[in-house]
């Protein structure tokens, strides 16, 4: 049989297994190791080493580092040491904006903080005040403590509650169907009073009530009350708010078969009312021009708690009409809400006492106003913040840089004269 010589292919072939099996499996492991890429196919970046050096010492750092429990206490006793919390009424209600502009403007980081609450309504406000919890303040009606010493039995709340200022006055609103001309006549018939927490809800069946006029009240108020009113199914729609009524003043167009009825201005309303007139100025469009129809004004109150004094709620409460009072200046100018302009810090609340240490705020104020300002523009102020208010308050101001430089000369050589 003849052999067939091998091919070079074949030769080499089987050297390479000769050599492979006497390496043994070590150098073949090695050898593909070599054969494959450096890094496994990723898609992340690869970390450098200065980056994963880097990475440990981060994360180590943001481990905050362990808290006493007297830190934690002190911590605690300074934040709520200056905090004072503000009952101010429902979410949809005006007292909510007042309230959250006075707590923008008094901050003070630690030395004061206002927290305004959105409440169960005014007449609440006053239950709040009383029994809840860390509140020192709220807003309210003046007419609020007829319920609680009438119908809540609480004889001693003009000693428990005390007003800081009178904030603005709002007027009561009955509109009615035509046939009915006064309030006599709406005697017997569904009224809307406005849903409860609002100031109409509590006002409007105590003004009948006090006229002995019984009425059979609606729990509606504001727009849906105005739709009923036009449907027929209430005869009149009672609405308590600062001039002018958005209910009122958004209408355009008159609005025939329909009017405001008089309030006169009676003895059962002495307490804690005021006579007052709604205007065709207010409401040109549902009054003739140069008319008005008499009705009632009730104000409402910025009220605190009438703490003991020397104690640590009334320091609390005293520190918060001091800030008030040095932060009314700037509440009186825009973006603030124009309201802030009318208040008068003499004005007296009827059927209220004043909290006592505002009198010493007060007094104070006044010995330090040495220029002609109105009274809600001084107090603790630099003498450039109260010439602004003065220039504020003046009918006509200075009109350049220059005519301002030269009237604040003026005026400092006029305070020189006056300390002399």
């Amino acid at each position: 049989m003849r052999r067939t010589p091998a091919g070079p292919a074949l030769i080499a072939l089987a050297l390479t297994s000769a050599v492979l099996f006497t390496a043994g499996p070590v150098a073949l492991a090695q050898d593909l190791i070599r054969d494959q890429p450096a890094t496994p196919l990723s898609l992340k970046p690869a970390r450098t080493a200065e980056r994963r050096a880097v990475e440990p010492r981060a994360a180590q750092a943001r481990v905050p580092e362990p808290r006493s429990a007297a830190d934690e206490t002190a911590t605690k006793t300074r934040m709520n040491q200056w905090t004072v919390g503000l009952a101010a009424g429902l979410p949809d209600g005006g007292f909510v904006r007042f309230a959250s502009e006075m707590a923008r403007t008094m901050d003070d980081g630690d030395n004061m903080r206002l927290i305004p609450m959105v409440t169960r309504g005014t007449t609440s406000n006053i239950a709040d005040l009383l029994y809840l919890r860390g509140v020192d303040v709220a807003i309210t009606y003046a007419d609020a403590f007829d319920f609680y010493v009438r119908q809540a039995g609480l004889a001693n709340i003009n000693d428990r509650i005390r007003y800081v200022l009178r904030f603005f006055i709002s007027d009561v609103h009955i509109y009615a169907r035509n046939e009915f001309k006064s309030l006599q006549d709406l005697r017997g018939q569904k009224i809307a009073v406005g849903t409860a927490g609002v100031a109409a809800a509590h006002t409007g069946p105590l003004i009948f009530r006090r006229l002995g006029i019984d009425i059979e009240p609606v729990a509606v108020g504001g727009p849906v009350a105005l739709e009923k009113l036009h449907k027929g199914e209430i005869a009149a729609m009672v609405y308590v708010a600062s001039k002018p009524g958005e209910v009122f003043s958004s209408m355009k167009a008159a609005d025939p078969g329909f009017h405001f009825v008089p309030i006169p201005y009676t003895s059962q309303f002495s307490d804690f009312y005021y006579p007052t007139a709604i205007k065709a100025e207010t409401y040109p469009a549902l009054l003739a021009p140069d008319t008005s129809i008499e009705t009632i004004a009730v104000p409402s109150v910025l009220a605190v708690y009438n703490w003991k004094p020397g104690s640590d709620r009334a320091d609390r409460v005293n520190r918060f009409v001091e800030t008030l009072f040095t932060n009314l200046a700037r509440l009186q100018q825009p973006p603030f809400h124009p309201g802030w302009k009318d208040l008068n810090l003499d004005a007296q609340v009827p059927g209220w006492q004043r909290y006592p240490y505002v009198e010493t705020v007060l007094e104070r104020m006044r010995k330090e106003a040495d220029v002609g300002l109105p009274p809600a523009a001084t107090g603790s102020l630099s003498q450039q913040e109260r010439f602004e208010a003065f220039l504020a308050s003046q009918a006509k101001a200075p009109t350049t840089k220059a005519e301002k430089e030269e009237l604040y000369r003026s005026f400092l050589d006029w305070s020189r004269k006056r300390q002399k």
